[in-house]
Order: structure tokens, then sequence, then C-alpha cells
């Protein structure tokens, strides 16, 4: 049990989001009694058992879905007659609530430059778990960006494959040239990100799109990319194009329509 919880920690502390089962009712005879937990990961893999066979497997099931939709659940199983489907031959039933332990959503900035500083900043004091990834170790390194919680230098378009990119990700596309930016589009575009967002102008942003578009990339994928980054607040200066940048995340993040809050003349 105590390894559950340990795993569930480390998991959520590196970004992940993981599904805990815990037997919460039995009626019967079943092969774990209540209180037992099971930790469930993304991918189906598991810590710990709540007795095996088909219920630990329908659980496994149910979980990867919660994970999917980020809802907690609660199921009901009987363990009477396998031969209906039913998971087990026990003869008893049981309840398993499934929770979703879900990280700080993480703020995932592709590039080190000027850009990357201050969003790296505004997004540490507004909750975000910050990663900055750049191929160059002069610019992603704990002089520029001191309040990052990860600092990752290598290959972009490989790191961005091996990364634990999930629903809760934020990206923010900022690198120093096209090709590095279209590389990293092209890495991130598949994955369940909640964001996805890249600098340039509308010239580039047609240039980039234009190429993935020859490389197969489908108009539906290109469509959820943010690009031009940013609400347009007239932003000039990297720290300006920051506030942009985070006030479109936010506002996508908590459902806002970024609408200006003045009432309107008259009103009281």
């Amino acid at each position: 049990m105590d390894n559950v919880y340990r795993v569930a920690a480390s998991a959520v502390e590196r970004g992940e989001a993981v599904a805990l089962a815990t037997i919460v009712r039995v009626a019967g005879s079943t092969p774990r009694g209540v209180g037992t937990k099971m930790l469930i990961r993304a991918d189906g893999a598991t810590e710990g058992t709540i007795g095996g066979g088909e219920l630990e497997a329908r659980v496994v099931t149910a979980a990867r879905e919660a994970l999917r939709t980020g809802e907690p659940r609660l199921v009901s199983f009987t363990l009477h007659d396998a031969e209906v489907g039913d998971p087990g031959i026990c003869g008893g039933e049981a309840d398993v609530f499934i929770d979703v332990l879900l990280p700080h959503p993480t703020l995932l900035i592709v590039g080190a430059g000027h850009v990357a500083v201050p969003v790296a900043e505004i997004g540490a004091l507004l909750g975000f778990r910050t990663v900055v990834l750049d191929d160059r170790a002069e610019f992603a390194n704990e002089e520029r960006f001191p309040r990052a919680d990860e600092l990752i230098v290598g290959d972009i378009p490989a790191e961005l494959s091996r990364l634990p990119v999930n629903a809760q990700t934020h990206v923010v596309i900022v690198t120093r040239g096209h090709a590095q930016d279209e590389a990293a589009l092209q890495a991130v575009l598949d994955s369940p990100a909640a964001y996805v967002g890249m600098i340039g102008s509308r010239r580039k942003v047609r240039t980039v799109f234009d190429h993935l578009r020859a490389a197969g990339v489908s108009e539906d994928a290109l469509a959820r990319v943010r690009a031009p980054i940013g609400l347009d607040i007239g932003a000039e200066t990297p720290a300006e194009i920051a506030v942009s940048i985070m006030a479109e995340i936010v506002m996508l993040h908590r459902g806002g329509r970024g609408a200006p809050l003045k009432l309107d003349s008259g009103q009281g």
C-alpha cells in the first residue's frame, strides 16, 4: 500500500496523470477486501493489485477511460457467474472507486530564447510546472531560468518524442528559427496536449502549415494549433509577448472568452 502511494506521488510530481482504484464495498466472497488499492497508468501499467483476474482487467479498462476524460468514477462488479461475463466466480460483489490524480498543469516551453524567459517566469507565477527544452546548454540553464522545474538540453524532436505530453500539458513553441519550430510542431501535433501554440508571423505560419500539409498532416490537426501564438494585445517586447501567450493559455484553461471586462457606458 505504501509503495502505491509513493509511486503515485512520484508520477504526479513528474507531471503524469494516474488513476488510483480503491475497493470501497464488498459483499460475499471477493479476492480482496475494502481499502485495497491499485495504481493504473495511462498505458495500462499497474502498481499493486486488487485481486487479479477479470475483475482487475475491467478495473484497468475503466481507469484508462477515467484518465482519458479526467473524471473519477464508481464502478460496480458482480462476481457470480463467469459464463455470462461476470469477472470471476467468487460469488461476491465489489464496488471500486477510481480517482484521477492530476498533476499541476505543465508549461512546456520549446526554445530558450528571449521570449521563453518571461514565459517561464509568468508560468511559474501562475502555478504551472515549467519545463524548458532547447538544444543549446548556454541558453537552457538555471541562470536564465531559475524558476523552471526542469531544464532539458538535447535534440528537440527527439526529446519531445520521449516526454510525457498529456492533457495537462501546454506547449509553447518559441525556438530560434522556422525549421526548429516546424520540427517541434510536428512532434507534438498528435499528442493530447491541452494547448499547442507556435510563435511567428502569419506568413511564417502559413509556410510551416503548407510544409506540414505536404507531409500528410491533416487540417484537423493543424486547426488545433494556436498560431500566431497569443492574444492580440499589441505586444512588442519579449515580456509583452509572454503576457499575450500566457493570457491565451489561462483563457483556454479556465474557459474564458478573452473579452474586456469593462462595463458598457450607462451600466450600473
